[in-house]
Order: C-alpha cells, then structure tokens, then sequence
C-alpha cells in the first residue's frame, strides 16, 4: 500500500496529470481564463468536482471586506488551483496562493503556471498544516 507523504497526495497527483493533458493540448502562449475553462472539463471528464471562481472573504477585525478575490479552481472541495500563463512565477503569486490556503482553511494548493515549456516547471505546491482543527469547506459560512 503507497503511503501518501502529504494531504490529499493521489488527489494533487490526478490534478497535475489532468493539468498536463491540458497542457499538452493547449500549449504555452493562451490566457488564463482559457486554461482555466478547458483544466475544469477535464477534472469532470477525471470524475472530480471542480468549483470555479470560488470567492475568498477577506476579515478584518471580524469584518468582512467583501469578496476581493476568487480562487480560480477548488477540486472536491480539498485544493485550491492558481492558475497562471505569465513568464515567470514571483514571490506574490505563491502568496497569494497561500492567502487562498489561509482564508479557507484548504491544506493543499496547486500553482500551475501554464506558460511553461513544461507545465512540471510551472508547478508549485503548497501545503499547510492545521492543528487537527476540522477543515472549513469553501462554500461554508460558519
């Protein structure tokens, strides 16, 4: 039996393949929102459920600020998806990345830079660990 070395490791490696079949069909050189549409009809072809455009809250002082941002893609409600086509990945993106991972309390986040020669070279994961705290689903409001 495979022993998983961090959350939800089958689940990312079947995200990252169906990324690569994208990818590999697409190519480099298109915007964002096109890897974005064509990556959520292959995880549905792969038998998972992508949400897109999932808003984040952004709290302050207990207050919410109003959606200031969405998360491109969340599969079964377990992972966060960026997706990029830009030339490189900065510092900023993986934050922002990790301030998805935060908002929603998800442990594992992909960043997939679609601008790549190879999509592996644009892959980053992230992942957190909480406290055995119970994991807050995205659409939830409590």
């Amino acid at each position: 039996m495979k022993q998983n070395k961090y959350p939800h490791q089958e689940l990312t490696e079947q995200i990252i393949g169906t990324a690569i079949t994208v990818h590999k069909a697409l190519g480099p050189g298109l915007l964002e929102t096109i890897y974005e549409k064509a990556l959520a009809i292959e995880l549905k072809y792969a038998g998972l459920i992508p949400e897109c455009q999932v808003p984040v809250p952004i709290m302050y002082r207990g207050h919410d600020l109003g959606i200031g941002y969405r998360i491109d893609i969340v599969v079964n409600n377990l992972v966060c998806l960026e997706i990029k086509a830009i030339e490189r990945v900065l510092p900023v993106h993986q934050a922002q990345l990790l301030r998805y991972l935060y908002a929603t309390e998800l442990q594992v986040g992909l960043l997939l830079n679609f601008n790549s020669k190879k999509l592996v070279d644009g892959l980053t994961r992230k992942i957190l660990q909480y406290p055995s705290a119970p994991q807050r689903l995205c659409g939830d409001s409590s």
